[in-house]
C-alpha cells in the first residue's frame, strides 16, 4: 500500500530558503533577490512566490535586513602608505565589510595631484555611500573638501584634525610616542635618534611632540643632528639610518616613527656589524607586520588597526542612516594604544 503523501505545507520556522530554492528550481540568490524586490524575470518571480506560499516560509527579518545592508557602498581610498599597515587595515575592513554586508569598494589614487584628486572625489561621490581616508589622504584638502562639498560621509583613519567635516578614528599620537621614548630613557639612553614620518600629516607631528616631550621631563636635548625626515617607506628609514649612524657621535638608540623604517634601521645596523640591540636600541610604532618580520622582533606601539576599522565603519554606517536627518555630528574616536615589549632595547653599551 502507497503511503500517505504528507502535506507540502510546514511550519515557518522549518522551511530554508534552500527548500524554497529547490521547489522552485532556483538558486537560493535568486529567492533572496526575489524577495528582497531585486530584478528578475517576472515568470521566475511567479515560480518562487509559489514556492514560498505552497511551503509556507516567511522570510528571516535579520536576513532581510543583511540583505539590504549589501546596497550601502563604502570605499576605501588609499595611495602608496606603508604597505604592511595598509594590508592590516584591509583585513580589519573586509572583515568587518563581510560581517556587516556591506559592499568595500576599493580605490587607488597613487601620484594625483590636487586637481586629479577633485576630479576622482566627484566620480566617486556619486556612487558611494560612505568613504574611508587613510594616510596620507585623510589629510588631503583636495579630497576632503570635495567629498564634504558632496555630502558624502567621511572618516578618516589615524589623523588627529577634527573640523574639516569628517569625523575622525585615531590613537593618542602624542601620548604614544611619549610613552615609547620614556622606554628607552628608562633603560638609560641620552642621545636618541629620531626618524620622522610625513611631513603632511599630523600624526607625524603628534609623535615627534611626544618624543621632544620625553626628552625635554628628563633633561635632555634634542639634537638637530639626530633627527632625520622620512616618509613611512622602508626606503626612506635606510636613508636615515644611514645618516644616523654616519654622525660623529651616533646614537646609542633610534626611535622611528613606523616598523617599516624600524625595520630599515636594524639593516643598515646589522650592515655595519652592529649588534641590535646590545650595540643598538631600535623602536619602532604601529605593531604592523614588519616589526615581527626582522631579527631581532622589534619594540613598538600597538595602534590596533582592526579595532579602528571597525570603529570606522560604525561611525559611518551611523552617519549614513542619518544623512538628510540631521546637522552631521563629528566624531573624533580615541582607540587606547599599548607598548608592546620585545627584544629590540637593551641598556646603552659601555664607553670604551
Amino acid at each position: 500500500m502507497d503511503k500517505p503523501k504528507k502535506s507540502v505545507r510546514r511550519k515557518t520556522s522549518g522551511v530554508t530558503i534552500d527548500e524554497v530554492a529547490a521547489r522552485a528550481g532556483v538558486s537560493p540568490m535568486t529567492v533572496s533577490r526575489v524577495i528582497n524586490q531585486g530584478k528578475v524575470r517576472d515568470t521566475t518571480r511567479e515560480r518562487v512566490m509559489d514556492a514560498v506560499r505552497e511551503l509556507g516560509y516567511t522570510p528571516n527579518l535579520a536576513a532581510s535586513t543583511l540583505a539590504a545592508a549589501q546596497h550601502t557602498r563604502v570605499a576605501l581610498i588609499y595611495t602608496n602608505p606603508s604597505g604592511a599597515y595598509l594590508r592590516e587595515l584591509l583585513v580589519g575592513l573586509l572583515r568587518v565589510a563581510s560581517n556587516a554586508a556591506i559592499q568595500l569598494v576599493i580605490d587607488y589614487w597613487d601620484t594625483l595631484e590636487p586637481a586629479a584628486e577633485r576630479k576622482a572625489a566627484r566620480a566617486l561621490s556619486g556612487r558611494v555611500d560612505g568613504v574611508i581616508l587613510p594616510p596620507p589622504l585623510c589629510e588631503s584638502p583636495a579630497a576632503v573638501s570635495e567629498l564634504v562639498k558632496a555630502g558624502i560621509p567621511v572618516i578618516a583613519i589615524a589623523s588627529g584634525r577634527l573640523g574639516d567635516g569628517i569625523s575622525c578614528v585615531r590613537i593618542d599620537d602624542f601620548h604614544a610616542g611619549k610613552e615609547i621614548a620614556e622606554h628607552l630613557i628608562q633603560h638609560g639612553h641620552t642621545r636618541i635618534g629620531f626618524i620622522c614620518g610625513r611631513h603632511d600629516l599630523s600624526a607625524s607631528a603628534r609623535r615627534y611632540e611626544g618624543f621632544v616631550t620625553a626628552l625635554d621631563e628628563a633633561g635632555l636635548e634634542v639634537e638637530s643632528g639626530l633627527v632625520q625626515h622620512g616618509d613611512y617607506t622602508y626606503r626612506s628609514g635606510l636613508d636615515a639610518a644611514e645618516k644616523l649612524l654616519s654622525h660623529p657621535r651616533p646614537p646609542t638608540a633610534v626611535f622611528a616613527s613606523n616598523d617599516d623604517m624600524g625595520a630599515a634601521v636594524i639593516s643598515v645596523a646589522h650592515r655595519r656589524g652592529l649588534d641590535v640591540p646590545r650595540d643598538l636600541s631600535v623602536v619602532g610604532f604601529d605593531d604592523s607586520s614588519a616589526a615581527t618580520t626582522v631579527w631581532p622582533e622589534l619594540t613598538t606601539v600597538q595602534q590596533p588597526i582592526g579595532a579602528m576599522a571597525d570603529a570606522a565603519l560604525e561611525l559611518l554606517l551611523r552617519s549614513i542612516r542619518r544623512k538628510g536627518e540631521a546637522p552631521l555630528e563629528l566624531t573624533d574616536h580615541l582607540v587606547p594604544h599599548r607598548l608592546v615589549v620585545r627584544d629590540s632595547v637593551a641598556r646603552p653599551p659601555k664607553r670604551r
